[in-house]
């Protein structure tokens, strides 16, 4: 693969309404864009960090310095011939596993279009359309709670995840099963929250048919919840803990969960994520992709990947207009029917990037040349 420059466009988006996890409330999101141009085309992916590091520790910032001291240069000084060589190719660096997802998923799509094939072809996706479900952030009632469930059922998603936090937690998930019966397709998401010496708190969740709690003890940890997950009936699925196949395959062999939440960007990239999603189903343990409240770009890289057949349960990429006024992408993720998103057939993302839109949130641009570094 030949690649004549890399641009990176640093840009502020506002979120349509403001979203609260345990860790924060957030109003919008800065990110970088990363386009690789080679050979006549050009692909695009971005940054998932967040402002600080309070879901793993990297940052928008460190993004910025990782991509623009290290990985670009080495990429720029390097032959790469497939998508697989970078992920090789950056293994000597330690995690900055964000930095790293957003430059190697610029290649994936840059490849897939030089191929004329799809990027989810290309990751050797076979599925047409992939079901899909929302996530609610901590409101400030459970009538609030309720409300967005509503609406987000009457649209037709097919799964329900709740932020959940000490305090609030037992409310808003027993409000929703009596509201809407236990048929609903419910998670709790706890984004790390809980300690072990509030298990009972935990075990409460139990009699509310829960497809899953995701993440509840420490971000590092899988010691515990192998010993929490013998004490609930409700499965466990891991979210920060799992960084690489490594870390996955360990979290399984130790019993501290049932299910995988894969985020590209949390795992390194499009290639990590392949590998975690073929163990996965070697091991019989299901996975679904989750959400950094992604632009379009993000999310085409996203349904990409859940294009993969051990993708079983519904991820966290619902459609563009769940977050933004506009999307910088066009056409803009649409629902091509209550809870179903297509898998685009067309080269790379499937998704042309409008430059207008993103001119409109950018903050700065930085280009890179081989005869730079």
């Amino acid at each position: 693969m030949n690649i004549e420059r890399i641009e990176l466009q640093h840009l502020q988006m506002p979120y349509l309404t403001p979203f609260e996890a345990s860790f924060g409330r957030m109003d919008g999101r800065r990110f970088v864009l990363v386009s690789v141009y080679g050979e006549g085309a050009v692909g695009h992916a971005e940054s998932v960090a967040m402002e600080g590091p309070y879901y793993i520790e990297e940052t928008n910032e460190t993004v910025s310095y990782m991509l623009r001291a290290y990985l670009i240069p080495l990429l720029l000084r390097s032959q790469v011939n497939r998508p697989e060589d970078v992920s090789a190719l950056f293994e000597p660096i330690r995690r900055h596993n964000m930095a790293k997802a957003a430059l190697e998923g610029a290649v994936w799509d840059l490849y897939a279009k030089q191929k004329g094939v799809s990027l989810a072809a290309a990751l050797g996706g076979r599925k047409e359309e992939i079901e899909v479900g929302v996530s609610i952030g901590i409101e400030p009632t459970v009538d609030e709670v309720l409300e967005k469930v509503e609406r987000f059922l009457e649209e037709g998603y097919k799964k329900i995840k709740v932020k959940i936090k000490p305090g609030f937690d037992l409310q808003p998930i027993e409000a929703i099963r009596k509201r809407f019966g236990d048929e609903v397709p419910l998670m709790a998401d706890a984004n790390s929250a809980y300690r072990m010496d509030q298990m009972d708190r935990l075990k409460e969740l139990d009699h509310f048919q829960l497809m899953m709690i995701e993440q509840p003890l420490a971000h590092d940890d899988i010691v515990d919840h192998a010993q929490l997950q013998k004490q609930l009936r409700t499965p466990i699925c891991l979210d920060e803990s799992i960084h690489s196949a490594e870390d996955a395959r360990k979290a399984i062999e130790l019993g501290s969960c049932r299910i995988i939440n894969i985020k590209i960007g949390r795992v390194g990239g499009l290639t990590e994520s392949r590998k975690i999603h073929d163990l996965c189903e070697e091991r019989q343990i299901p996975v679904w992709c989750g959400g950094m409240f992604e632009s379009g770009v993000g999310r085409a890289h996203n349904i990409a990947v859940t294009s993969l057949p051990n993708f079983t349960l519904p991820g966290d990429t619902s459609a563009s207009n769940r977050y933004w006024q506009e999307d910088i992408v066009s056409p803009e993720v649409k629902l091509a029917r209550p809870g179903i998103l297509q898998v685009p057939a067309g080269p790379g993302i499937g998704y042309e990037l409008d430059q207008r839109r993103v001119d409109k949130f950018l903050i700065k641009k930085e280009i890179f040349r081989p005869n730079e570094m």
